[in-house]
């Protein structure tokens, strides 16, 4: 049997954070970057976030978006979702995560800000879905990150089957002065994926 090589992504996914939407800085930047590659981005908010409310959908409602996304972005590209990667910052990534661990057949997970945990709990860990990833996952991080610290990042992680790639950037949970450095990490780690 010959193994065919992989190719990098044909597209991105990205959700933003709790009370955020698709248009803010940090999910722009990560477009910016991924598109200079070639590779096509799709920023998708979750329905609360489109609505202008401030509360965010349950689980559920996100795990589905960001599945109907995915499928929307390679029908788009005459792709499978296999070949779409996808991800976001902090409570979107979560959610992407959650819809890899259930199921979706995704190329890869670009997760920025991962919320390891509420800040100051950290016995709340919110990753029991990460035995069930066997994609790659690229997670980028600020140093002072009060939802996971960079060492409690670096244990939690390992407990994931598919390859993992850990970048630590300066800033706390929001990363304003890192969006970009944490973009270029991004853009690189997708476009060079094989």
């Amino acid at each position: 049997m010959v193994c065919m090589p992989r190719k990098p992504p044909a597209g991105l996914v990205v959700t933003p954070g709790a009370g955020a939407g698709r248009d803010v800085s940090g999910l722009l930047a990560i477009d910016h970057a991924v598109s200079a590659t070639g590779i096509a981005v799709e920023r998708v908010e979750f329905p609360s976030q489109a609505a202008g409310k401030r509360r965010t959908d349950p689980p559920a409602v996100c795990i589905a978006t960001v599945r109907r996304a995915a499928g929307a972005l390679a029908e788009q590209l005459g792709v499978s979702t296999g070949r779409i990667a996808v991800g976001g910052r902090s409570f979107g990534g979560r959610m992407s995560s959650m819809a890899v661990a259930q199921g979706l057949d995704a190329r890869a997970l670009v997760l920025v800000s991962y919320p390891l945990h509420p800040p100051g709990k950290s016995d709340q860990l919110r990753t029991s879905h990460f035995p069930d990833l066997q994609v790659p996952c690229l997670f980028v991080s600020g140093r002072r990150d009060a939802f996971g610290t960079p060492t409690e990042l670096e244990r939690e992680t390992a407990t994931i089957p598919g390859a993992v790639t850990v970048a630590f950037v300066d800033g706390d949970h929001g990363l304003r002065k890192g969006e970009d450095e944490a973009a270029a990490i991004v853009a690189d780690w997708v476009s060079g994926l094989r």
